[in-house]
């Protein structure tokens, strides 16, 4: 499995990781073609060998005509919405940016969809974002890696006024990993840089087992004491399975003593904190009292916000927590179109062969409603097409 490990002895910010994917082979003609398709006019890349300390490595400038602009995550959603990209690379890219929303909503007391982006809603942010997610995938990396955080020190000027480094939005992206404040007197670790890595990475800490493939340097703009340099180091970890594995967390809890209409609404909140998988199963406790075991399936970096929704929306008083490890067969994605309109599928994979694929129900919720005709009707409709076009080339 081809993997990356971040190595962020000097931080850690957006154009530092696209400089350091470029450092390290990615071609930078292929990077602009690709985030070309998100038809956003008015910006330009330049590339520039330099040297820091002694070391050489790669700067990326994000060149754009906007002076200043304000947008929402819907307005950043719309874009990658319309834009030609592949989807896995639009939904990990939403993914950083929702990240980064929920983490400037708890500092500003109000919520994601009211958070307007100030320096990481302006283009050369989204290019940032989106160029990164573009990169790793160009790359073929499977899984990537990040060591503790040299986050500096000091205060750093910004859209609200002087702030302390690291920002705010940063440090709360950082709950859970493992960084530490140097010396330098700069901002190390900025709030897209945070969001990035916070969000691709498996875990923070030594250099994962691998046999080194190549190595580059992406540069900051500042000369400091230090090699001004983010580091990626790319290589195979030797582990050749089909299958995915990730490590998750389980929370669970026995309520025996809460109005089940409550329940609807828990799982849709739960499911807008970010829950993978979330059932209930009827049971029995002491006394033999009937109950319900909750149980709820999640990303670690998730917790705090699903243990709120649980205190808050139920009667529990305590939840146990369980680290996991979910097997799962990759997944790709693919649209079918239907005489209703085009539907996406997800499609799981083994050593090239195609096990299963579901249909989004969203998609034909979405054209059943339009096309006034029973939801089985829809799901009949693309299993059809999708056999057809998937198997026809899978014999």
């Amino acid at each position: 499995m081809k993997i990356a490990y971040f190595d962020c002895f000097s931080g850690i910010s957006g154009d530092m990781i696209l400089g350091a994917l470029i450092d390290v082979g990615l071609s930078p003609q292929i990077l602009l073609d690709q985030l070309n398709k998100l038809s956003l006019p008015g910006f330009s890349l330049e590339f520039e060998k330099v040297t820091k300390c002694g070391i050489g490595g790669t700067r990326v400038k994000v060149l754009t005509e906007e002076c200043h602009s304000h947008r929402h995550l819907q307005d950043i959603f719309s874009i990658l919405a319309e834009s030609k990209l592949d989807h896995e690379i639009i939904e990990a890219t939403k993914e950083i940016f929702l990240n980064l929303a929920k983490a400037e909503a708890k500092i500003h007391n109000t919520s994601p969809d009211k958070i307007h982006f100030h320096e990481v809603g302006a283009l050369d942010a989204i290019v940032d974002i989106a160029g990164a997610v573009i990169g790793l995938k160009l790359l073929g990396i499977e899984k990537i890696y990040a060591s503790p955080l040299n986050l500096g020190s000091g205060f750093v000027k910004c859209e609200h006024g002087i702030m302390p480094v690291p920002a705010p939005a940063t440090v709360e992206l950082l709950k859970g990993v493992p960084s530490y404040s140097s010396v330098i007197k700069q901002e190390l670790v900025t709030p897209t840089g945070a969001a990035i890595i916070t969000t691709l990475a498996e875990s923070f800490g030594e250099m994962p087992s691998m046999v080194v493939e190549c190595s580059g340097y992406g540069a900051g703009t500042r000369d400091l004491e230090i090699p001004n340099l983010l580091r990626i180091i790319i290589g195979d970890d030797g582990q050749k399975s089909a299958y995915q594995l990730d490590k998750l967390i389980l929370l669970e809890t026995n309520i025996d003593d809460m109005n089940p209409e409550l329940f609807d609404f828990l799982l849709e909140r739960l499911d807008k904190e970010g829950a993978l998988d979330v059932s209930l199963t009827p049971i029995y406790m002491k006394k033999n009292r009937p109950a319900t075991l909750l149980k709820v399936l999640a990303q670690k970096r998730d917790l705090d916000n699903l243990l709120k929704a649980v205190f808050e929306e139920t009667t529990t008083l305590g939840v146990r927590t369980y680290p996991v490890n979910q097997i799962s067969l990759p997944l790709e994605y693919a649209s079918i179109e239907t005489k209703y309109g085009k539907i996406r599928l997800k499609v799981s994979k083994k050593d090239g062969e195609i096990q299963n694929f579901v249909p989004e129900y969203e998609d034909c919720r979405l054209l059943a409603g339009k096309h006034n005709v029973p939801l089985k009707f829809i799901y009949d409709e693309v299993n059809k097409k999708a056999l057809e076009k998937l198997f026809s080339s899978n014999p």
